[in-house]
């Protein structure tokens, strides 16, 4: 293996931000296209206060979140039917393909680090617009 292909540690910063198809700006971090990862992404999530994202899925992979301080709804199910509510120091587990709509409906913004199985976090997601309206601004 010559050097130019040798696989390497790398450090993240994550000064920018990116538009992703769910209605938020997350904060670049761990992916394929910021250090070549081949099975894992990792970034910053945070929500502000009053905003929800689009109902979506992740169609091939799985979500793991730690809620680092807010709390977050989230509505899931095939038709959002479940509710739960993500405080800070807690642990959120969605399945790949499980539809859901996130939201922040407190006052001060909420910061998730969100670890995802696809490194192409964008790739997978699928929207859902049929099912915005059923979450109630």
């Amino acid at each position: 293996m010559d050097q130019k292909s040798k696989p390497t540690c790398h450090i993240v910063k994550p000064h920018h931000t990116y538009a992703g198809k769910q209605g938020f700006d997350y904060f670049a971090g761990i992916a394929a296209q910021t250090v070549g990862s081949t099975g894992i992404c990792m970034h910053i999530l945070t929500i502000p206060p009053g905003m929800r994202a689009r109902a979506h899925l992740h169609e091939a992979h799985e979500t793991a979140i730690y809620m680092l301080s807010g709390e977050a709804h989230t509505w899931y199910g095939d038709q959002l039917e479940e509710h739960v509510v993500v405080h800070a120091g807690e642990l959120f587990y969605i399945p790949a393909g499980v539809p859901h709509l996130p939201a922040n409906l407190s006052s001060t913004p909420c910061t998730a680090v969100i670890a995802r199985t696809d490194p192409n976090e964008q790739e997978s997601v699928v929207l859902l617009p049929e099912l915005d309206a059923l979450v109630p601004r």
